[in-house]
């Protein structure tokens, strides 16, 4: 028709006036009518603009997922109470069948255990199960009860079968559900965790708003405020540790693998919230590398990943709270006496200069031992020379004056020679100190360099 549409702000205020006159323009209606097609053609445009389909509607797997919770409880209260009362009568029986459901089963065909053998137990039980079931019955250890007993018992047992027999419709039910609702998140992390994660969060449009760190810990909301309170570390994971990734990998990767998992569903979850014509093809993309990276994190082969280097290993921060003051002791530069005390303790034995120079005097005066000797082998000879003489005297009286000379002569002959050993000796020991006092010197000088 070759017609040009205009869009504009006096375009919008013209059709807001034809609106509100409407009823005045289009006769032959009643008002009911005009209000009625009015609210529906708002409705609708608001539909095509939150990209808002009828049928994703989540309210049904939220309560869906909150009935089979509810169930779950009721069925294992259930259980443990058939187990005690039954366990009155058959106590051996609880500990060989260890699945509920085949122990309720067999309770409902048997009844007594006086029954057990004539019953043929083949259709619940496997061959080494039902024989040993069997002899446990000959022997057992429990009480007699009456058949109204056992008949309340088998009502009850009924009662178990019937629910867990809609429990499993009802799981069904809820799978069908996720999958036309959500199904990159089904692929992803489960019908289950994805239910329950959509329950927790309200909707899927309100679990698609949340960033991937919030989806990785939604449902540890105590543990996260009660770490933030302690100041300990936060949870790595919550409603998604459930999910069949994190459960297949180790203790050490479940953190690594929860994170990438909680980025990759929140990617579907927005896709699966506001995308048209949605397909599981992205959610089997991602569970594919999600597999791929875990089995490169069970092997330790994480540089393969990103083709970067292993970086170095970080130690963790520790906030520490304390306040230092400035210590206006250390503006001094005078040695304070806990240095002075640390050198006396560190040199307790070391002598001081003053004391180096007192030896050394000391030393000097007193005499070496071989000049002792020497001055007293003088002194015992000079003894003998008069001794001698006395004796002479007394034995030949007075003899001439030639023989006094010549004996006065060798007398000072032989001082002569004495005085002059003596300066030699002198000189040796004086020579042999001055080498001490150098070499006490040289040491005082070490010692002084080493301090």
């Amino acid at each position: 028709l070759s017609l040009q549409c205009i869009s504009n702000t006096s375009v919008q205020e013209l059709m807001r006036c034809i609106r509100s006159q409407s009823e005045n323009l289009l006769s032959g209606l009643p008002k009911k009518e005009m209000t009625a097609m009015s609210l529906g053609l708002a409705h609708s445009l608001s539909r095509y603009k939150l990209k808002f389909s009828p049928d994703k509607i989540d309210t049904m797997i939220v309560q869906a997922q909150n009935l089979l919770d509810d169930l779950d409880k009721e069925l294992n209260n259930y259980m443990m109470r058939v187990r005690e009362w039954y366990g009155w009568h058959f106590p051996e029986l609880g500990k060989i069948l260890t699945d509920n459901v085949a122990y309720i089963k067999t309770i409902k065909l048997v009844g007594t255990r006086d029954n057990m053998a004539d019953t043929d137990l083949s259709d619940i039980l496997m061959d080494e199960l039902e024989q040993k079931v069997k002899e446990a019955a000959e022997i057992s250890m429990g009480t007699e009860i009456s058949d109204e007993d056992i008949l309340n018992i088998q009502n009850l047992c009924d009662e178990i079968i019937s629910i867990n027999e809609y429990r499993a419709h009802l799981s069904e039910y809820l799978k069908a559900r996720m999958m036309a609702m959500a199904p990159n998140l089904t692929v992803l992390v489960g019908e289950t965790v994805g239910a329950r994660l959509i329950a927790h969060s309200g909707s899927l449009v309100n679990l698609a708003k949340h960033p991937a760190s919030t989806v990785q810990i939604l449902g540890s909301e105590k543990a996260l405020f009660r770490a933030l309170k302690t100041k300990k570390d936060t949870p790595k994971y919550g409603l998604i540790f459930h999910a069949s990734l994190v459960g297949s990998a180790s203790t050490k990767n479940k953190g690594r693998i929860s994170r990438s998992l909680a980025a990759k569903a929140a990617l579907a979850t927005r896709v699966d919230a506001f995308g048209d014509d949605v397909t599981m093809q992205l959610g089997i993309d991602h569970r594919a590398k999600l597999e791929t990276r875990l089995r490169m994190l069970e092997e330790g082969n994480i540089t393969k990943l990103s083709g970067a280097k292993a970086k170095a290993k970080l130690q963790k921060f520790h906030a520490v709270s304390e306040v230092k003051t400035f210590k206006v002791a250390t503006d001094s530069t005078l040695p304070s006496t806990s240095k002075k005390i640390k050198q006396e303790d560190e040199a307790p034995n070391a002598p001081s200069h003053k004391k180096l120079k007192v030896e050394a005097e000391t030393e000097e005066a007193a005499p070496s031992p071989k000049k002792k000797k020497k001055a007293k082998h003088d002194e015992s000879a000079i003894a003998e020379d008069e001794q001698q003489e006395v004796e002479e005297q007394q034995t030949t009286g007075e003899e001439g004056s030639s023989k006094k000379k010549k004996k006065k002569k060798a007398k000072q002959e032989q001082e002569a020679a004495d005085e002059s050993v003596m300066d030699e000796s002198v000189a040796e020991t004086s020579g042999s100190a001055k080498k001490a006092k150098k070499e006490k010197k040289k040491k005082q000088a070490a010692e002084a360099e080493d301090e």
